[in-house]
């Protein structure tokens, strides 16, 4: 008795020894269940043995089982519900053995088990690990008698060594995993500090599965419609996930998802079947038990969630604390990049504003600030279409410029009007003054109807005012879901600040140039009314006293007064000369030629004048406006008296077209050169002349080279610049 005693001793201590050298060799903890129930079920004589887990949601796992006939049973992994009268309920209720040696009584989903497995008896003994309860090792038979009355002796005896083992594999795996996650969150810290928000997203989802050997690693990003976009994903079988990284669903339901959005704190499911909502039918697509999700909040902000989803047992209970390491460092990679965006946008939002600002600066047409304002802006705010519009006094808006990310022609062309009204950024800009915003699903009248074909689904618009005057307004508009950024509006401002600039420096730029040509136009109606009274009064009087001093006067006087006959013929010849000189300084006035055949005869007339010889070549069909005709000849005449006194040319090449609404006068000589704008007050008079009319008179005189004199003058109705409304658009 005391030998039989004293060799299961030693059979105890061997197997004892046997499982700690296993455990101090660091095997993982599924090998010690292994091994323990192999050594229980041989010292015990048992023909069954298996070591149970204890899950949080009422049931018991199969982590480890040995069977004495060596036959592979489908044990491991098997759950089954807690309940009724079974050992693992029982040991589970009481924490303390327990038996049953009639499993016709026993009853249970264990016990059912148990009877497919053909067991007449069972013993179990609880399995604790720091004072807590941690599972059972059950040992069972298939013979008619029933195990011996010292089984749960020796088997509580056991178990407690157990239990250390346990607990000491566990703390290696614990130790190993902490080891592993300090590993993987430098990992991420050190990509945050260099990485895109979507590398991150991407890296973050594999580390956390690494780490916590979920099924599925989602992370997911909050949108202001009430959505949520899947922008990271990760599945342990290699292959697309319930949430593929772009994948949308609505918010709503009872499933974690919704719950951390609506708490903005962590939130767990282990049972996934009384889940509900658009999101739980894709999560039970494939097959979800058990989801924890913890929220990702940046700068105090509720960004998105982590979540990580398990298709066997429930997650651990520290899945929450560790997600949450991650989730800290996702928030801070977000946060940083959000930085480096916003701070490569304000560089990018100043650069633009510069060069249109220089645009306006140097004057340029509003139809030309226009298109760049809109360019610019279309590109900074990463928008799918941008556009201005002006406001007619007749409640409608007309397209002024357009631009599109993809560089092609808008389906509604620059110059398209329409009605205002109903409920669009168009309507609410004109009627409050202020920015809006519109989804298209709001959206109503006739605007709308213009940008449904463009696929536009959110519009975000602010108004150009001109010195207190509402004179149009700038639209960004986007074709994706989601929603224009919300600094938009501010954005859009500075914008319509520099248009409002160009806009009223235009405005101030067309009545300088109206009042110039006003002047202009005075100044030529003044010679030519001198020019009038000086051929209907001073001329004919004067022709008329030659006439009656060489006819009535000089017949009167006898034939024997030679002397004044004489004197009276030397008056005559100076009535003569003085009206020649009356005649030239009329012609001078408001050249005749030019009034009675137009630009060609005039400038022929200037050409055979010429001290230099002239080579003219004029290509004008017809009559132009009298102001551009006046212009384009005293270009040409005072550059042919400028050359002739000055230049020592030996030939002067003048050329005169008409094109594209202009008038191109372009003068040549091969002189010295050095001639200078500011020299003299001819060509002072002239450009001014030029510039009064909206033309540009430009001189190229190098020394030694000769000088070239170009002129060019639109040609209008009136001849005078078009408005800036005109040059807007219809």
């Amino acid at each position: 008795m005391a030998t039989r005693l004293s060799g299961r001793i030693a059979a105890e201590q061997a197997a004892l020894r046997r499982v700690a050298t296993l455990v101090a060799g660091g095997a993982s903890p599924e090998a010690v269940f292994a091994v323990v129930a192999e050594e229980v079920g041989r010292l015990l004589g048992a023909d069954l043995t298996i070591v149970g887990r204890y899950d949080p949601d009422g049931a018991v796992t199969a982590v480890g089982a040995w069977s004495g006939t060596g036959a592979a049973l489908p044990i491991p992994d098997t759950r089954a519900c807690l309940g009724d009268r079974n050992t693992a309920t029982l040991v589970f209720r009481t924490r303390r053995p327990a038996r049953i040696d009639d499993y016709a009584n026993a009853s249970g989903p264990p016990a059912e088990n148990g009877r497919r497995w053909a067991l007449r008896s069972t013993v179990g003994a609880p399995i604790s690990i720091e004072g807590r309860l941690w599972g059972v090792l059950t040992v069972a038979s298939t013979r008619a008698e029933s195990l011996p009355a010292d089984t749960e002796g020796r088997l509580a005896d056991f178990t407690q060594l157990v239990g250390t083992a346990i607990a000491n594999a566990q703390a290696r795996v614990e130790l190993r995993g902490f080891a592993e996650e300090q590993a993987a969150l430098r990992r991420m810290a050190t990509l945050v500090a260099r990485a895109t928000p979507e590398e991150v997203f991407a890296a973050v989802t594999a580390e956390v599965a690494r780490v916590l050997s979920p099924d599925v690693t989602i992370m997911n990003r909050y949108d202001p419609d009430g959505t949520h976009t899947a922008v990271g994903a990760w599945s342990s079988t290699g292959t697309a996930g319930p949430f593929t990284v772009g994948t949308r669903a609505p918010l709503g339901g009872r499933n974690v998802i919704s719950q951390v959005f609506a708490t903005g704190r962590p939130a767990r499911m282990d049972d996934y079947a009384d889940a509900s909502g658009p999101t739980a039918d894709i999560a039970r697509g494939w097959g979800a038990r058990s989801v924890v999700g913890v929220p990702i909040s940046v700068e105090g902000r509720l960004w998105g969630v982590m979540c990580v989803g398990s298709g066997r047992e429930p997650l651990p209970a520290d899945t929450e604390e560790r997600l949450a390491a991650f989730t800290e460092l996702v928030a801070t990679a977000i946060a940083n990049a959000q930085a480096r965006m916003e701070l490569r946008s304000h560089a990018e939002e100043q650069a633009a504003l510069r060069r249109v600002a220089t645009l306006v600066a140097r004057a340029a047409p509003p139809a030309e600030v226009f298109a760049a304002v809109t360019a610019e802006l279309g590109r900074v705010l990463s928008a799918d279409v941008a556009l201005m519009s002006r406001y007619g006094p007749d409640d409608t808006a007309t397209i002024v410029s357009a631009w599109t990310s993809t560089g092609a022609a808008p389906p509604t062309p620059v110059g398209s009007g329409f009605e205002l009204g109903g409920r669009n950024v168009h309507t609410l800009v004109f009627h409050t003054g202020r920015p809006a915003r519109m989804p298209r699903a709001e959206a109503s009248g006739a605007a709308t109807d213009v940008f449904r074909e463009w696929g536009i689904r959110t519009a975000v618009g602010a108004p150009i005012g001109v010195e207190g005057r509402l004179w149009g307004v700038m639209t960004v508009l986007s074709t994706h879901d989601e929603p224009l950024p919300a600094d938009t509006e501010a954005r859009l401002a500075g914008f319509t600040e520099l248009v409002a600039t160009a806009l009223a420096d235009a405005e101030t730029q067309v009545a300088l140039t109206a009042s110039r040509a006003r002047i202009v136009a005075a100044g030529d109606a003044t010679r030519r009314r001198i020019e009038r009274d000086l051929h209907d009064g001073a001329q004919q009087r004067l022709v008329s006293l030659a006439l009656h001093l060489r006819g009535t006067v000089r017949a009167a006087v006898p034939p024997e007064a030679t002397e004044l006959t004489a004197r009276l013929d030397a008056v005559a010849s100076e009535l003569a000369g003085v009206l020649d000189e009356l005649r030239e300084l009329a012609r001078g006035l408001h050249p005749s030629a030019l009034a009675d055949g137009g630009l060609r005869p005039a400038l022929k007339a200037l050409a055979r004048r010429s001290a230099v010889p002239v080579r003219l070549e004029v290509r004008v069909d017809g009559r132009l406006p009298d102001q551009v005709e006046l212009a384009a000849y005293y270009t040409v005449a005072e550059t042919l008296t400028n050359t002739a006194a000055h230049a020592s040319a030996t030939v002067i090449d003048v050329e005169v077209e008409t094109g594209e609404g202009v008038l191109r006068v372009r003068v040549r000589d091969d002189g010295r050169g050095g001639a200078d704008l500011t020299g003299g007050s001819g060509l002072v008079e002239l450009t001014d002349r030029v510039e009064a009319l909206g033309g540009r008179l430009s001189l190229h005189s190098p020394p030694g080279a000769g000088t070239r004199v170009q002129v060019s003058l639109p040609v209008t109705a009136a001849g005078t610049p078009a408005s800036p409304a005109a040059e807007a658009g219809p």
